[in-house]
C-alpha cells in the first residue's frame, strides 16, 4: 500500500466528513461557501460577492486562503503568504465586473443561491499523464468544453453532499462520470488550488447564473494510463470524449491562458491529439482532434468553441509546476 502524504492543516482535510461536527443534517442541503475574515464568525458568501476579491486588498485575481469543511460549511479564511492554498478568478470574472444595476437585475432566486462547492479530480497516472474529459454537447452549460472528472455534471460541476469528505465527493464524481473506482487509501490526495467559477464566464455572454468554488484535488494512481483506460466507462449523458494528457500537451494548454495573447508553446507536438470518443451507448472508439482545439482561448464574444476550460488551465498550471519541482 502506497504511503499517504500528510495533508496540511491550512487546507480542508480531504478525508474529513463535512458533517463530522454537526450531527444529522438534511441530506438535501447543499454545501455552500462561507467566508471568515479577521477572526470574525464565518458568514455565508453572497451570490454576487467575489470570493477572491473578498480576500484581496489590492483587487488581485489570486490570493492564498485556508479552507476547512466542518458543520456542512466550506469555510475560507485568509492564508499566510506561502502557506495557504491558491484561490484564483479569471481577470474577466463576471462577478468582479458586475455593476450595482446589473447585480440588481439578477433574478432573486439566483441571488439567493449562495456560492456552491464542487470537487474536480486531477488524476495522475504512474506514467505522469492526467485525465481530461469533454462535456457532452447536449449539456446546457459549457457544452464541448474539456475539463477534469467532477466537472462534467449538467450543473457545471458535481456538488459536495452533506457528510461527505472532499475526497469522498471527488471519488464519487470520478466513478459516476468515468467508471473509474479508486481506493481512497491509495490515492495520496492533495488540494492543488481553488477556482472561482461563474457561468456565463463573461458579462458579454449574460448575467451570472451559477457561482462555484471548485476544489481541484490531485489523486495519484499506481497504474499507467493504458491500464486505467481498460476500466474507463464514461457516462455518455455527461462525457463525450476522454484524453490522457502528457506533460508536453499540458504545457501547451497552460500557455494558451484565456484573456491573454501570449505565444502558445506547441513545439514538438503533433498536429493532432489522440482521444477516445464516447458513443451514445457508452462505448469508446479511438479518434483524434486537432491540436488547435486544446490551445484555443475562450472567445470574448460570439459563440463559444471547443476548448479546455479556463479553470482547468489554472489547475494544469499548478500540476505542471509540481512536476517541474519534483525533477
Amino acid at each position: 500500500r502506497k504511503q499517504q502524504k500528510p495533508v496540511r492543516t491550512t487546507s480542508a482535510d480531504p478525508r474529513r466528513p463535512a458533517g463530522e461536527l454537526s450531527g444529522s443534517m438534511d441530506k438535501a442541503k447543499r454545501i455552500l461557501v462561507y467566508v471568515c475574515k479577521d477572526r470574525a464568525a464565518p458568514q455565508r458568501a453572497q451570490f454576487v460577492q467575489s470570493i477572491t476579491g473578498h480576500f484581496s486588498d489590492r483587487g488581485d485575481d489570486e490570493v492564498e486562503v485556508n479552507c476547512s469543511l466542518e458543520k456542512n460549511q466550506f469555510v475560507l479564511s485568509k492564508g499566510d503568504q506561502g502557506q495557504g492554498i491558491p484561490l484564483r478568478r479569471p481577470a474577466f470574472c463576471p462577478i468582479k465586473h458586475l455593476s450595482v444595476t446589473e447585480a440588481a437585475a439578477i433574478p432573486l432566486d439566483v441571488q439567493q443561491r449562495g456560492v456552491d462547492v464542487g470537487v474536480a479530480i486531477i488524476l495522475q497516472t504512474a506514467n505522469q499523464r492526467v485525465l481530461l474529459t469533454r462535456r457532452a454537447k447536449e449539456l446546457r452549460i459549457f457544452p464541448n468544453v474539456w475539463v477534469p472528472p467532477g466537472l462534467t455534471h449538467s450543473d457545471v460541476c458535481g456538488h459536495v453532499e452533506p457528510d461527505e469528505t472532499l475526497l469522498d465527493a471527488g471519488l464519487r464524481e470520478l466513478k459516476e462520470e468515468t467508471g473509474l473506482k479508486l481506493d481512497p487509501e491509495e490515492v495520496s490526495p492533495k488540494i492543488l488550488g481553488l477556482w472561482e467559477s461563474v457561468y456565463p464566464p463573461m458579462l458579454s455572454r449574460g448575467l451570472p447564473q451559477r457561482h462555484h468554488i471548485v476544489v481541484y484535488m490531485l489523486l495519484h494512481s499506481s497504474l499507467s494510463h493504458l491500464q486505467l483506460q481498460a476500466s474507463l466507462s464514461p457516462s455518455p449523458a455527461e462525457v463525450s470524449a476522454c484524453l490522457w494528457a502528457d506533460s508536453r500537451l499540458v504545457r501547451a494548454v497552460v500557455s494558451s491562458a484565456d484573456g491573454e495573447d501570449g505565444e502558445v508553446a506547441v513545439d514538438e507536438l503533433p498536429s493532432s491529439i489522440s482521444v477516445s470518443q464516447v458513443s451514445s451507448d457508452g462505448a469508446l472508439r479511438d479518434s483524434s482532434l486537432p491540436l488547435t482545439v486544446f490551445v484555443s482561448r475562450a472567445p470574448l464574444s460570439g459563440p463559444d468553441v471547443e476548448r479546455v476550460s479556463t479553470g482547468t488551465k489554472f489547475a494544469l498550471e499548478l500540476w505542471s509546476s509540481l512536476q517541474t519541482s519534483d525533477l
